[in-house]
């Protein structure tokens, strides 16, 4: 049983891990000159028309769905899903977007909420597995959402180009 306990606890440290460098590289990895300030690789993959915002929502999505592994209560999950789905809607905005990626680290905040159900994880119940589904489904729907949306409005960019030319 000891033995299993470790592996669990050394897996979690390595999720652990994953996820704060993840979240770090998207919201905080990039110093801007002269200032206090930094941003990741969010916003600027943002900039890429067409799919730079789908891949930042992947990678957005991935670690909320690697946090479900820390048995995080109800709400928690919720605002997790919360800022994932605000960052991916308002990230969309042409231009706007972007900024909103930079100054909103919607990446930082949930791992922020992680830290702080690991440091006092007694204080609060675990979501039971249903909500743990909801919440997993409901990040996919989210990606695949936002995927379609990206794909339709590319289709239609393209086909409006294809009229002009």
């Amino acid at each position: 049983m000891s033995r299993q306990r470790d592996s669990r606890a050394l897996a979690d440290a390595s999720a652990l891990q994953r996820i704060r460098t993840l979240a770090y590289l998207l919201d905080d990895a990039i110093p801007i000159p002269g200032t206090p300030y930094r941003i990741g690789l969010d916003p600027i993959m943002g900039l890429i028309p067409g799919g730079g915002d789908v891949v930042g929502l992947f990678l957005s999505a991935y670690l909320v769905l690697e946090c479900l592994r820390f048995r995080l209560p109800t709400e928690t999950l919720f605002r997790m899903v919360g800022n994932l789905a605000l960052d991916s809607i308002l990230g969309l905005l042409p231009g706007m977007g972007d900024f909103f990626d930079a100054v909103w680290k919607s990446n930082a905040r949930n791992l922020a909420l992680l830290e702080a159900h690991l440091a006092n994880p007694a204080q609060s119940e675990a979501a039971d597995r249903q909500t743990v589904a909801l919440i997993a489904i409901a990040v996919v729907a989210i990606v695949g959402g936002i995927s379609l949306l990206m794909a339709s409005l590319l289709r239609a960019l393209l086909a409006a180009l294809t009229a002009v030319g």
